[in-house]
């Protein structure tokens, strides 16, 4: 495969320029990209080391840099592009077009999209508090204000899923694992019926589940293919019963689970 550095640079966290960043990469089929980072580069001195660095890369690559940046100090800007590189400045990008057309110039500071002050992050803060407090059954205190509950198999990607929902879109998410308990009654924990309509199910094939379970539980009756298969298919007919849509997470990444849910949400 053919190898290519990607420098990813930022006054900030640098967090925004390599999701985007990564983004556009995966456009590229073929060619091994090698992360480098350079976050909180917000003094002349800094940019003047990075400057060092980014030089280094490119003689021992044979070719000049790649570099991703989201910079807001128009003077640590001009100081990085100083080096041969092909540059993509997101916020430049981005920022210019959005001023002239709400007729406002942007604040220009640094770290807004993170900061304490945003209300967006603070809620995001709750709502991973919510989601970790509220993790595989621990509690079933204050579930009337969860925006979603996910219920299925143990392993079947609740807890991953759950905190990405609070990471991402600020959603107070709760999840529960269905046990034996609940496969012998035929019937989903009494506690969470009240909740309904905030109730998603997660399935997952047999075979992907039987590999996970192994890895953590070797060779026991809890990682057995035939308990897989046992407990998938009591799951599946238990959401049915009940209503509950569901979605099979052996394929799907988080992201594209999460989007989904999201979607049904929004209905």
């Amino acid at each position: 495969m053919n190898g290519r550095t990607i420098i990813f640079v930022s006054d900030g966290t640098g967090i925004t320029a390599e999701t985007l960043g990564n983004g556009l990469l995966s456009q590229f089929e073929g060619i091994e990209f090698r992360h480098v980072r350079f976050p909180f580069t917000d003094s002349l001195e800094k940019a003047d080391d990075c400057l060092m660095r980014i030089a280094e890369i490119a003689r021992t690559e044979g070719q000049r840099s790649l570099i991703i940046m989201t910079m807001m100090d128009m003077n640590i800007s001009a100081r990085l592009r100083q080096a041969d590189a092909l540059f993509l400045d997101l916020f430049e990008a981005f920022i210019a077009p959005l001023e002239q057309e709400l007729g406002q110039r942007s604040t220009h500071r640094v770290g807004r999209s993170h900061g304490q002050e945003n209300r967006e992050y603070t809620k995001r803060i709750a709502a991973m508090n919510f989601a970790l407090a509220h993790d595989d059954g621990v509690s079933d205190a204050d579930l009337k204000n969860a925006d979603i509950i996910l219920v299925g198999v143990s392993r079947s990607g609740k807890t991953p899923t759950s905190l990405y929902l609070s990471l991402q879109f600020s959603l107070k998410a709760a999840n529960y694992p269905l046990i034996p308990e609940d496969f012998e009654r035929d019937d989903l924990p009494s506690k969470l019926l009240p909740y309904r309509d905030k109730l998603f199910g997660l399935t997952i094939a047999p075979e992907q589940l039987h590999r996970i379970r192994n890895e953590r539980r070797p060779n026991s009756k809890y990682a057995s293919l035939d308990n897989c298969r046992y407990e998938v298919a009591a799951a599946e007919r238990m959401m049915r019963l009940k209503n509950i849509k569901w979605f099979d997470t052996t394929s799907r990444s988080i992201e594209e689970l999460a989007v989904q849910l999201m979607q049904e949400l929004n209905r």
